[in-house]
């Protein structure tokens, strides 16, 4: 507000700032503005004010009372410098969905002095992920991903604009086209007729089998074909051990807190608690990884495959492009995008086929009946499974779509960045909101779906809902502009991965355990898996 303040033949007008209640200034914060003071030394400057004055008094009206009051979404009562950040215990998807049965689908919570919105309502969702897919397409910056993707040259992590675009185009152009899914399905099968004859092995010998490292392995080694053009078991540089460890720290150090990424000058404590540190030791070794993959590719006289792996794909590209103003690629893009695919791909297909399996084991019923279909379907006898069998099943396909329903491997979507105002739900969203889309509580709300805790294939027999990103109560993969490019080369890992599993083998517990003593305890940082591997005895049915 504005004050009068006398003094001795002077007028002096002060702006207050004006505190307010619980909403807030369009852009975030109360608005400043300064008056000049007046100083009129005649005996009659009472009402002698300059016309600078009136207009410095006139603009401060103005502005003041123009600025509509922001409808800013509830959330829990924040504290000084943390915000948030105190009410966040546990599981990050599971906190969050709990405070929003309390403070609604659309909330907002401070960590630290940045503002983020949780959203946990499927009309929500398409308002962010549809209607606003534009105005909220671009990614917030932190330190652990700034390191990752090499200073956003990648498709994840990039913010919005031209280059995200061209890389965004590449991707599904060149990458993971359906071409270029097609033609990688030798790699897929091949693989997984391996992983077959390592399990018959088991079987013979009637041990246990740690489902979640096979399965681990299993996809990393189809990862690393297509994608770097290295077979994981014969690799001079990589091996299934020391890969897995790799990504498992990458994972884990990109949603590490990090003071950085929540208050100013927060990098001064990451370096004294040893967080900058940790980062670059992790991201070093990464480095040298993928050095190794580009400067194997670059070796003089190497042989192309027929079908080229990805490295390949964008080497070729890079070595092609123009002199042109246009976007130029780099070898940070080729690395941003290779540790993309080597972050995401693996961990989320592999940890979908265990819960799946996890799920099966603890539901006998649903075991059989899908066993049953895929034995009939495809006939007894078959040495091995190709992707053109999956076409033929569908009750398989429903056990697939509930086990992305239950258990998504990413339960919360990389958070998006508002790039202008928007409205969401009624509430005013500033520009520079984080937006996170938790799609674990979409997939457990009790008004979308019946006894969500349940597991139930059925319940998609109609056919009127799938993961594509078209239904926004099942959102496994995203939905819009930034929905994940490497989505079907995904799902075609996880069908075959889990078809072979079921066709070959029967499944039992070890000695002396029940299907009771199957942990269903949750860890992980963004991708979410078992914290107890799920120990199997593989049988081959006579």
């Amino acid at each position: 507000m504005i004050r009068r303040e006398k003094g001795r033949r002077r007028d002096l007008w002060m702006l207050e700032y004006d505190k307010g209640g619980g909403e807030e200034e369009e852009g975030g914060g109360p608005v400043v503005t300064v008056a000049k003071a007046a100083d009129n030394s005649s005996d009659d400057g009472d009402n002698n004010i300059s016309i600078n004055n009136i207009v410095n008094v006139t603009i401060i009206f103005t502005k003041k009372f123009q600025t509509s009051k922001l409808k800013l979404p509830p959330g829990p009562q924040k504290l000084p410098i943390i915000g948030n950040l105190h009410n966040l215990e546990g599981l990050l998807h599971k906190c969050l969905q709990n405070l929003s049965k309390s403070h609604g689908p659309v909330m907002r919570l401070h960590f630290g002095f940045v503002s983020v919105v949780i959203v946990s309502s499927n009309q929500a969702a398409e308002e962010v992920l549809k209607t606003h897919d534009l105005d909220c397409c671009s990614r917030p910056e932190t330190v652990a991903t700034k390191k990752i993707s090499y200073n956003f040259k990648d498709i994840g992590f990039a913010p919005y604009g031209e280059e995200w675009r061209a890389l965004r185009k590449l991707a599904v152009v060149e990458l993971f086209s359906l071409k270029k899914l097609n033609a990688f399905r030798y790699i897929r099968e091949e693989e997984n007729d391996l992983f077959v004859k390592k399990l018959s092995e088991a079987s013979q010998k009637q041990s246990p089998v740690n489902l979640k490292k096979a399965l681990f392995t299993l996809i990393a080694s189809i990862v690393c074909r297509l994608a770097f053009g290295q077979n994981l078991h014969g690799s001079e540089f990589i091996d299934e051990d020391s890969i897995e460890e790799l990504a498992s720290r990458s994972e884990k150090l990109q949603a590490k807190f990090a003071f950085s990424n929540f208050f100013p000058g927060g990098w001064i404590i990451d370096r004294i608690t040893g967080q900058s540190k940790s980062l670059n030791e992790v991201f070093s070794e990464l480095d040298g990884f993928f050095n190794r993959v580009l400067d194997d590719h670059l070796k003089p006289g190497r042989r192309v495959l027929e079908t080229p792996d990805v490295v390949d794909v964008m080497i070729g590209m890079m070595n092609k492009q123009g002199e042109d103003g246009s976007f130029k690629l780099t070898t940070d893009h080729i690395k941003g995008t290779i540790s993309d695919i080597f972050l995401a791909g693996v961990n989320t297909s592999a940890t979908t086929i265990l819960w799946a399996m996890t799920e099966l084991m603890r539901n006998p019923r649903v075991m059989k009946k899908v066993q049953d279909e895929v034995r009939t379907v495809l006939g007894e006898n078959r040495e091995k499974i190709t992707e053109q069998d999956l076409n033929k099943l569908n009750y398989f396909k429903l056990v697939i779509k509930e086990t992305f329903r239950l258990h998504p491997a990413a339960p919360l979507l990389l958070p998006r960045e508002t790039m202008s105002p928007i409205k969401l739900q009624g509430y005013d969203i500033p520009v520079k909101t984080q937006i996170m889309i938790n799609v674990y509580a979409l997939a457990r709300d009790p008004k979308l779906w019946e006894n969500p805790d349940e597991f139930k294939p059925e319940r998609f027999a109609d056919g009127s809902v799938d993961y594509r990103g078209l239904n926004f109560e099942l959102l496994p993969f995203g939905s819009g502009r930034r929905v994940c490019p490497g989505m079907t080369m995904g799902i075609a890992m996880v069908e075959l991965g889990l078809l072979n599993l079921l066709y070959f083998f029967n499944w039992g517990l070890p000695e002396g355990t029940t299907v009771k003593d199957i942990d269903m305890e949750e860890e992980g940082a963004v991708i979410i898996g078992k914290k107890v591997s799920l120990e199997l005895v593989p049988i081959r049915p006579h």
